[in-house]
């Protein structure tokens, strides 16, 4: 019992010297990964929930050698996530998080911030673009572009291959043909000119930007591609004095080596996971549990997350 109580005390006195830390920082960052998104329904790619890339050899659809040797399984496996993320909903976390770019609710618990927190997100599932849809009566105009950042890209952007086109879109299927697969994961041989393509369907032979038929890749960065934000990341983190780590495990590069950056320089670090994990000893202050519940009881947002989705 005592040491019950003990780690009860622990916990309170962590999380209010969390908060005084929140309140004191001027360049706050927060780095997610695939455990902020669990809660909506998304696997983690690795810990308990594991299963993206884990089953039937589906690390093979994550290297841009695949997509040249097989287009057609590629996109295959890409729609059937894509609709997966397409079905997932935002969580407590994620809207948590979100009112961290609200004005009132900044000034309240971190008034020292120069700007509002920058959200870096590991995950591909534009859950933390799409939870700000709610709020646009209450953000800039800019606040997304410029406070989120999709590190590996989104399942829901696509490239062409050919003008270089970007586009992104929630629309339920990329191509008629791929509409009509069945969520088995049965892999069937789709002719080159029945995949997504510059123009979709109704493609009538242009060649303009963004309408010249060429075959679109999904906007995800594979294994073995260098994240194109790397480089602006980088510059955001060297003044960073307090980071945010929610639901990663600290072992993909280059994101792993984020918070041993901040701590280098003098700033905090806060993990928020479900457990512990390799290389957590970097933290200032550990949350466990369930970041749906743990973000938005030590951020102190339960009342504004009641107000906005209530």
């Amino acid at each position: 019992m005592r040491d019950l109580i003990s780690t009860i005390m622990t916990s309170q006195i962590d999380k209010e010297s969390f908060r005084k830390v929140l309140a004191s920082s001027k360049n706050i960052i927060v780095l997610s990964g695939a455990g902020l998104s669990v809660a909506s329904g998304i696997p983690t790619y690795r810990g308990p929930t594991a299963g993206v890339w884990t089953k039937d050899g589906d690390a093979l659809y994550s290297t841009a050698q695949t997509f040249k040797d097989d287009p057609s399984g590629l996109w295959q496996f890409y729609h059937l996530r894509r609709q997966l993320c397409l079905n997932a909903q935002p969580n407590d976390a994620h809207r948590a998080l979100s009112t961290l770019l609200i004005p009132s609710t900044l000034s309240r618990i971190a008034p020292s911030a120069s700007s509002p927190p920058l959200h870096i997100t590991q995950n591909i599932d534009s859950l933390s673009i799409r939870v700000l849809d709610d709020l646009h009566s209450d953000l800039k105009p800019t606040t997304v572009e410029e406070y989120v950042k999709e590190m590996h890209g989104s399942i829901f952007v696509t490239r062409c291959t050919s003008c270089q086109h970007v586009q992104r879109t929630y629309a339920p299927s990329l191509s008629s043909t791929l509409s009509e697969l069945a969520v088995d994961g049965e892999r069937y041989d789709i002719p080159h000119e029945k995949l997504p393509r510059c123009g979709g369907d109704a493609w009538g032979g242009s060649n303009r930007f963004g309408n010249c038929g060429g075959l679109l890749r999904p906007e995800v960065v594979w294994f073995g591609e260098v994240p194109p934000l790397m480089g602006e990341i980088a510059r955001k983190m060297n003044w960073c004095d307090l980071l945010l780590v929610v639901g990663t495990s600290f072992t993909v590069q280059p994101a792993a080596g984020f918070a041993s950056q901040v701590k280098a320089r003098g700033g905090k670090v806060a993990v928020f996971n479900l457990e512990r994990t390799k290389g957590d000893e970097v933290a200032d202050y550990m949350f466990l549990g369930p970041c749906e519940q743990t973000l938005p009881e030590i951020l102190d947002v339960q009342s504004d997350i009641a107000r906005l989705w209530s």
